[in-house]
């Protein structure tokens, strides 16, 4: 992939003009290809693992960014609220930039492999004050099948499920956006 086309990435609605942030957004994933890239090569990273190299550039962008998995690292945003005002339901994202309203979800492996993208869908659109969802998913998941390396096209999975969701306007979702890039 020439380095110009790096990351790969998609904006839906496809009616509508990509907003002013996905620019610097994809050029702080441009800025870690060498460590992150699945384009041409197997890199055994985890979601966690990618997350990790993108949150000092997501960072200078603005957005929060888990940066572990304790309870005091983690992005909590809420969905439900009860007696008092307290958050009941909440979920656990990777980053969100509060000026923009956008959730951040990184997948790898998983995201892969187990509907990962249906979840990040579903919970972004119930997430309080959440207006884009940004998915990142690998170009291509290389994994190890009986001592055999298999792959999955992992983005062009994604691309198709949201290509599908927007053309066929029977699952209407409450965001103005959905961001996914290819790393």
């Amino acid at each position: 992939m020439p380095p110009e086309l790096y990351p790969r990435w998609d904006y839906f609605p496809r009616n509508v003009r990509p907003p002013e942030w996905v620019e610097p957004f994809v050029a702080q994933v441009r800025a870690v290809e060498v460590r992150i890239s699945t384009v041409e090569q197997r890199t055994g990273l985890s979601s966690d693992d990618v997350l990790k190299e993108l949150a000092p550039g997501l960072k200078q962008l603005g957005y929060a960014v888990e940066t572990s998995r304790s309870a005091t690292d983690r992005i909590r945003r809420p969905v439900l609220f009860g007696s008092n005002g307290r958050a009941e339901v909440s979920y656990h994202i990777d980053a969100f930039h509060d000026g923009y309203g956008i959730v951040v979800e990184v997948e790898a492996g998983r995201g892969a492999f187990n509907n990962a993208t249906y979840r990040d869908i579903i919970r972004a659109s119930l997430i309080l004050d959440a207006l884009y969802l940004v998915l990142l998913s690998p170009v291509t998941y290389r994994f190890f099948n009986r001592g055999r390396l298999s792959s999955k096209a992992a983005y062009s999975d994604d691309l198709d499920l949201l290509s599908a969701l927007y053309a066929s306007q029977r699952l209407p979702l409450p965001l103005h956006g959905v961001l996914l890039v290819g790393y």
